[in-house]
């Protein structure tokens, strides 16, 4: 046992929200137990734009590790606050009737009558048990619920863009063919096996004659043998029978001669008891629910003792079918015996050894397995081509809009484009790789994002396209933590505008130490380090208009806040409320 977590719970709402977009479904609570440096923390979201600041290392981003572990992402002992025995996120969002969430948790047996309520517990052990609106849940399970709510995009986000495996997944979810990609990779696995076994056919085809033969004279030997699963209990329940038939035809009728044999009989000793009380009724008729249940005992008795001489008729001294049955289960263990298999196994195993000689027997006929083989590229090459026409389309209209885009991101005449060229051979991710191509100036030729792209111009392309790729997303909650990163100034103004913009649709919060950015937010958060106890504790504060002006006026002078920082926050404010 941990010392006791100090208690210090915090409920939240934004208390300078300016009247965005009503937003269902998405984020409506938070609650944190015990997480890293968050003792208790409950948070109320509203829709709009809501902008997360604080002090470098004053805990912003645990906010969103927390959310991360609700919607399943990997669980450590890590993440428990030191001394406490776990740590617990939940997080609530609105759902809609009707929607594709609603419809997976019926399907799934998780109630989806008040909202989705998803839940993590994690002990100082690193076990983590997850539940979906009360109902216990695997972590995939909390992981697919999660991709209907939900959307973060990380700090390094921007790095991950110049890898050609990125770029394409993020092709592909904006296209909507994350689906067909998998399908695609699918046919294209299928091809090659096929395209292997006939490879290997006409290099191995000695061995697998070798193979073939052997595995036709065992499939033989099993049908022979007849076995079935069923039949298998029934002569093992029909031999114990057989075996014991003495036993039992001398154990019935000694319990018939109990019952019904002589004058010390049970019958005749409850008819005698039933004859007594039925002459004590005249005197007291409470004696008449007793005689009425001996009664029934005397014709269950009675019914019991014709069951067992029909069942002793029944039985038989059979030594041929006993010796019938002891050879078929002899033949059936030794053929278990064997293959090193249970018996009840042998069903399985014939069927098994049946696919493998098919598969066998396919090989060695090359016209066959080359009729396969083609019939598998073909299917590769129908689905590869429809994937290839999607990503066309989706690549045009990415790279026309993040242009457009990259004109009011201190990148004036820059273009972007998104190249989709041929490979030389087929692959599991299609008939082509993708490479992001970019001109930051006038004049300058497109090269890939990953060559030419500086720090600040990668944050810049990297945040367009996100937040281009968000607009077109499913999920109503937007997650963005710390994507500004390396800009500034009237460009960082900018991004805040964007932000904003898409708070209008969609449910936006933004990790930022901008206050251009944070400027635009429709209410914001601030998040401190405080000891409670000997213990770092991290607190998030809502701000009201005259807090967010403190706030941003320390975000843009430093450590000294001045009257003219100060007005300089108010003339932020101002110009967000005109615009």
């Amino acid at each position: 046992m941990g010392r006791q977590c100090a208690p210090s719970a915090y409920a939240l709402r934004p208390l300078d929200y300016l009247g965005s977009a009503t937003i269902s479904p998405m984020l409506r609570h938070l609650t944190i137990r015990d997480f890293v440096i968050v003792d208790r923390l409950e948070l109320d979201f509203e829709g709009g734009f809501g902008a997360l600041t604080g002090e470098t290392g004053a805990g912003k981003s645990i906010l969103i590790d927390a959310l991360l572990l609700a919607l399943g992402e990997r669980a450590d002992a890590g993440v428990v606050r030191a001394g406490c025995e776990r740590a617990e996120v939940s997080a609530e969002f609105d759902l809609a009737d009707g929607s594709s969430l609603t419809n997976w948790l019926h399907e799934n047996d998780f109630d989806a009558g008040g909202g989705c309520l998803l839940r993590r517990v994690v002990d100082a052990g690193g076990r983590s048990r997850a539940y979906i609106n009360g109902a216990a849940a695997t972590v995939m399970q909390l992981k697919t619920a999660a991709e209907w709510l939900a959307d973060i995009h990380g700090q390094h986000a921007h790095q991950s863009l110049m890898r050609s495996e990125a770029q394409r997944r993020l092709i592909d979810a904006q296209a909507g063919l994350s689906g067909l990609a998998n399908d695609v990779a699918k046919a294209y696995r299928n091809w090659q096996k096929i395209r292997d076994a006939r490879e290997n056919a006409e290099s191995d085809a000695e061995a697998s004659a070798k193979e073939r033969e052997m595995l036709e004279w065992q499939v033989r030997e099993l049908e022979t043998l007849g076995f079935d699963a069923q039949q298998w209990q029934d002569d093992n329940q029909e031999h114990r029978r057989l075996a014991h038939a003495a036993g039992l035809i001398e154990g019935s009728a000694a319990a018939v001669a109990m019952l019904d044999g002589d004058e010390q009989s049970a019958l005749l000793v409850v008819d005698a008891a039933l004859n007594r009380v039925r002459d004590l009724i005249d005197i007291d008729a409470a004696l008449k629910e007793p005689a009425d249940l001996i009664q029934g005992a005397r014709i269950q008795l009675d019914e019991a003792v014709h069951a067992l001489n029909r069942y002793r008729d029944r039985l038989e001294l059979d030594p041929q079918r006993l010796t019938e049955l002891e050879a078929r289960l002899q033949a059936v263990m030794a053929l278990a015996r064997k293959h090193r298999v249970q018996p009840e196994a042998l069903g399985e195993m014939q069927a098994s050894l049946n696919e493998r000689l098919q598969d066998l027997r396919l090989a060695s006929d090359p016209t066959a397995l080359a009729e396969h083989e083609a019939a598998a590229k073909n299917e590769f090459d129908a689905l590869a081509k429809k994937l290839s026409a999607g990503r066309r389309r989706t690549a045009s209209d990415l790279s026309k809009r993040v242009s457009e885009v990259m004109q009011h991101l201190a990148m004036a005449g820059g273009s972007f484009d998104i190249a989709l060229e041929p490979v030389k051979e087929p692959a599991g991710y299609g008939l082509e790789t993708i490479e992001f191509r970019v001109s930051a100036n006038t004049g300058q030729p497109l090269r890939p994002l990953a060559k030419v792209a500086s720090g600040g111009e990668l944050s810049r392309i990297g945040l367009a396209i996100q937040v281009i790729a968000s607009q077109s997303a499913q999920v109503p909650t937007l997650i963005f933590d710390e994507v500004d990163a390396g800009i500034g100034g009237g460009v960082a103004e900018i991004v805040g505008r964007m932000l904003k913009q898409l708070g209008k649709e969609r449910q936006v919060l933004c990790v930022t130490h901008l206050p251009q950015v944070a400027a635009q937010a429709d209410w914001q958060w601030s998040v401190a380090k405080e000891t409670v106890q000997d213990s770092t504790l991290s607190r998030l504060t809502a701000l009201d208009t005259a807090a967010r002006i403190e706030e941003l006026a320390r975000m843009l002078g430093g450590v000294k806040v001045t009257e003219t920082t100060r007005q300089h926050a108010r003339e932020m404010l101002a110009i967000r409320k005109e615009k």
